[in-house]
């Protein structure tokens, strides 16, 4: 890329709402939502360089670390969003990356910002990625799609326990649980007149320990009486938090 700008680090991805992504009401699932923002960073990371691909010559993949996502409307069944996305900035190891969600009028129907590790294939330690200019992380640092950070989570210690144990089809292609598996978990913790009277409106999530496959995991739901929810899931095998996450309605 001869010259960095907000128009060449920034692009732009539309998804359409299927059936596969809904829930019992025809509305976007978040966990779905959660999807259409990792693969367009996927998209974004693979267009200037620095995707699947391009770190895997390097013993690298990404692994999403902290996510904090506002929508501010459900999307419906066969609607068109539209993800905007670029790479923000980075702090120490963390690669900072934004998105502002876009409905079919241009409307902007949501927020996120996401904080990514580069992490070795086999040994599993944080690194950096060599041969990428820093100017590719840090040109757009005064672009939001949130300004504050991706949130910290504390540790979540009373509350409704729910335990699950990750299947075959949570696992993706870096062979622990996918992220958005986490927030399926979470919402299914709900009944279906919880969600028949609310919808999701904020989501911060950090991801601390991956989940492999057949683990048995022990999720706190925490509740003061309010529209937020905490959890956190312990993983019962190896004794980790394997994530965090509050949950606001």
């Amino acid at each position: 890329m001869s010259e960095l700008t907000e128009n060449n680090l920034t692009s732009a991805w539309k998804f359409k709402v299927t059936s596969a992504d809904t829930d019992m009401f025809a509305r976007l699932r978040p966990g779905a939502a959660v999807n259409f923002l990792i693969q367009s960073a996927i998209n974004s990371a693979d267009s200037l360089g620095f995707g699947y691909g391009g770190i895997r010559q390097q013993n690298l993949y990404w692994v999403l670390s902290r996510l904090t996502f506002e929508l501010y409307r459900p999307f419906k069944w066969h609607e068109m969003a539209e993800v905007e996305t670029w790479p923000k900035n980075v702090e120490r190891i963390l690669y900072l990356r934004d998105y502002l969600i876009r409905d079919a009028e241009r409307n902007i129907a949501g927020r996120a910002t996401s904080g990514w590790l580069a992490v070795d294939l086999e040994t599993k330690k944080l690194n950096k990625i060599d041969g990428i200019h820093a100017e590719y992380f840090v040109h757009l640092k005064d672009k939001h799609g949130i300004a504050e950070p991706p949130k910290k989570l504390f540790p979540v210690s009373e509350g409704d326990s729910f335990d699950v144990i990750s299947g075959y089809y949570d696992i993706d292609l870096n062979g622990h649980v996918n992220t958005t598996r986490y927030v399926d978990w979470m919402m299914d913790t709900f009944p279906v007149e919880f969600h028949r009277n609310n919808y999701l409106s904020k989501l911060s999530l950090n991801m601390m320990k991956e989940i492999m496959p057949g683990e048995k995991i022990r999720l706190t739901r925490s509740h003061d009486g309010g529209s937020v929810y905490l959890f956190e899931g312990l993983n019962l095998g190896t004794g980790n938090t394997a994530f965090r996450a509050e949950v606001e309605f």
